[in-house]
């Protein structure tokens, strides 16, 4: 396994798509390097976007947040959630009615957003579900993963509306060596009890990657796949979803992905990096 320098490797694209967890920060706070990287980043000319799995914050808020960690480079039109790419969804599919949501209240501002009204899974009347038009997966916080899980699976046992999982991450890190279920495990579990397919948004399905190359293409009508380059952290989300669109992909070993293991996963997974870096900011 060759580990490479990103500066170099980054070195051809114009584009560079990022991953925010593990790419950008950690559970320590910034990666070491990163704000130096963004800004050699800029001014060799690149031009960047964040592509995130977490619906729990609008771009707005994750612009500040990273803000608060230190990182000031990234403003919220560089930030593509799946939230975002939900809401588009929500809005031009769904249009009128009540979307029953996992998650927080903020999460829910995506629904509220495409012009819908948000209904917590917890306050749904099993007996009452009138004018409900779609399930929404958001967060992976907000809800009671035993006694709402059991909820919304009767929901939909007795209701046949559009399923939509926002944040198909299946664990998401809550220290240094432990993790925790994430939305996308909880969707695979209520997918597997009944049986069904959910609409999935957020890495590895393409649609962020659209959002992200038809944002650069109103500037860049130019641009190709072969200009960008997709840095994530796990092989199942950034590095599928950017090979599955063609583009090249970089993985790091500063999140998700340890290097004890990338090897063995790339080789268990076949799911294949262009490239394999320490960090961004190595």
């Amino acid at each position: 396994m060759t580990i490479e320098k990103f500066s170099e490797i980054s070195q051809p694209f114009k584009v560079i798509l990022l991953d925010s967890y593990g790419v950008l920060r950690n559970h320590d706070g910034l990666i070491p390097g990163v704000v130096e990287c963004v800004n050699r980043l800029r001014a060799e000319g690149k031009h960047l976007r964040v592509l995130t799995n977490n619906a729990a914050r609008s771009p707005a808020a994750a612009a500040k947040n990273l803000k608060k960690y230190g990182l000031r480079g990234i403003p919220a039109a560089e930030i593509i959630t799946s939230g975002a790419t939900t809401r588009h969804f929500l809005q031009y599919k769904i249009r009128t009615g009540k979307v029953v949501y996992l998650g927080t209240p903020q999460s829910a501002e995506y629904i509220i957003g495409a012009g819908l009204e948000a209904v917590h899974i917890s306050e749904v009347d099993l007996d009452d579900l009138t004018d409900i038009k779609a399930v929404a997966f958001l967060d992976d916080e907000g809800y009671d993963k035993n006694v709402d899980v059991n909820h919304v699976i009767n929901l939909l046992r007795h209701c046949q509306v559009p399923v939509v999982v926002a944040n198909t991450d299946l664990l998401y890190p809550v220290s240094k060596d432990n993790v925790a279920l994430a939305t996308g495990s909880v969707a695979r579990l209520v997918e597997y009890v009944l049986g069904r397919r959910f609409i999935q948004f957020g890495k590895p399905a393409s649609q962020m990657f659209q959002f992200a190359f038809e944002s650069l293409l109103r500037d860049f009508p130019d641009l190709t796949h072969a200009d960008v380059l997709m840095v994530g952290d796990t092989l199942h989300t950034d590095i599928l979803g950017g090979n599955t669109f063609g583009v090249s992909t970089a993985l790091v070993l500063s999140g998700n992905t340890r290097a004890e293991r990338a090897e063995t996963e790339i080789s268990s997974s076949g799911i294949i990096p262009d490239f394999i870096i320490q960090s961004i900011g190595a």
